[in-house]
């Protein structure tokens, strides 16, 4: 049988994770040789014709003058899109425990919302004892802006915890107990009626700055909003603007433009927000490897490359 050719895994991300990630990748592919990219000479990747990618230098990438296509261990995957050459694919994480992890983020914030606990925190520096109203979760309009996977599991987990929930896509689609919109009236529609927003799209030019002042002023008076998906995606000028005037009550921001969020930015400073590390929806290092070694393996032996992301989508 011929040797097949080493699978590099070209990253740049801490050491310790990229060792796991190693550990992980070479345990789903025992055949195979699976090694860093920068642990060989470009000469010993010569034959390669997949890479498996963690937030790459695509310099590197381009140096694998065989390369016929990269497996991303992440969903998000517009960095690649923009820099890698048009003949390469790109084809990137899809994972149900992705799905399950964020929809559990979801969930949880919207309960966090939805009973008022960032109010009962910052009741608690202030030394004020106040109760609040407590809602119905079926009286809590819950938009998910992206119907993709992500969005979908998402969805359905709000749903079975009782919320009223509507979604919205940039194409038409339908998901059961939901109440799906698209387009820009779609947008407007669905923005109008909600308490909160969740942010699930893709970054990509129609989703940059999807969220800007015009679009914000959508929104009801109070209504609290939570990104998951990208900074970019929410004009970070216009939503300040809102939340200082309290016209939007609460906004949770996982996501950054630059990340880590400079220690000086004036975000961390601003009460009606709450700030997470980019937690929302990590990747499973085990089980994104069995995804990888499922598509790379089904690539030896059918020569076709898995499901590949749309250059002029983004996604």
């Amino acid at each position: 049988m011929k040797a097949l050719p080493p699978i590099p895994f070209v990253s740049n991300i801490d050491n310790d994770d990229r060792l796991q990630w190693l550990e992980y990748l070479q345990a789903a592919l025992p055949d195979l040789q699976v090694a860093a990219f920068e642990d060989h000479s470009i000469e010993y990747w010569q034959q390669s014709n997949v890479a498996i990618v963690a937030n790459p230098d695509p310099e590197d990438l381009k140096q694998l003058s065989n390369l016929k296509w990269v497996q991303s261990v992440w969903a998000g995957v517009e960095k690649l899109a923009a820099a890698l050459p048009q003949d390469i694919a790109i084809v990137k994480m899809t994972d149900p425990q992705l799905a399950k992890t964020m929809a559990e983020a979801v969930l949880t914030m919207v309960l966090y919302l939805h009973r008022d606990l960032h109010t009962y925190a910052t009741q608690q520096r202030q030394r004020i004892w106040k109760q609040h109203p407590v809602m119905l979760p079926e009286d809590c309009q819950v938009t998910v802006l992206g119907l993709g996977a992500l969005g979908r599991e998402a969805c359905a987990s709000l749903v079975q915890q009782g919320f009223t929930v509507s979604g919205w896509s940039t194409s038409p689609k339908s998901i059961p107990n939901v109440r799906c919109f698209h387009g820009e009236q779609g947008l407007k529609t669905s923005l109008n009626t909600s308490d909160i927003v969740i942010v699930l799209l893709p970054l990509t030019d129609n989703t940059q700055s999807l969220l800007n002042q015009t679009r914000l002023s959508y929104l009801k008076q109070g209504a609290s909003i939570i990104n998951f998906a990208r900074g970019q995606i929410i004009d970070t000028r216009a939503l300040l603007k809102n939340l200082e005037s309290n016209r939007l009550k609460h906004a949770v921001l996982d996501v950054f433009a630059t990340e880590p969020l400079p220690i000086e930015d004036k975000l961390w400073d601003i009460p009606n927000i709450t700030i997470l590390p980019h937690v929302s929806g990590p990747t499973n290092m085990k089980t994104a490897s069995k995804i990888a070694a499922k598509h790379i393996l089904s690539f030896i032996e059918s020569g076709c490359i898995p499901e590949i992301v749309d250059r002029e989508k983004g996604y």
